[in-house]
């Protein structure tokens, strides 16, 4: 169902597989945009807001600061507000043991998808 990292970049989730698995509760999502973009924008309705500054330990498993809701065995959607920060993130996922890590695009990807926002 969902692709896996594939080389030097992380493959593309169609919006609405995106919504639809986050509504099933099969895929967390996490907005990677630094806080003044998601103060400005909102972001995805039930996203985890997590900057690229801070993926480094909220989701390194061996880091203290882990954040435990994450599950490394479970789907993983990543955005920011063109795609280019959240195909780098999940490289990161990647090289820190996640198993399956997709790249959304932007937040304006998870609207035409049918997903609704929410202010953080």
């Amino acid at each position: 169902m969902f692709g896996l990292f594939a080389g030097n970049r992380i493959e593309r989730i169609d919006p609405v597989e995106a919504v639809t698995g986050a509504r099933e509760g099969t895929v967390t999502v996490i907005d990677v945009r630094e806080i003044g973009e998601v103060a400005a924008t909102g972001k995805a309705e039930g996203a985890k807001h997590i900057p690229m500054m801070l993926l480094r330990s909220k989701c390194d498993p061996s880091h203290p600061e882990f954040d435990r809701a994450l599950d490394p065995d479970k789907t993983v959607v990543l955005y920011c507000a063109t795609g280019a920060r959240s195909s780098s993130a999940g490289q990161m996922l990647c090289r820190m043991g996640f198993k399956d890590v997709r790249n959304l695009g932007g937040l304006r990807d998870w609207v035409r998808g049918g997903g609704a926002t929410e202010r953080a």
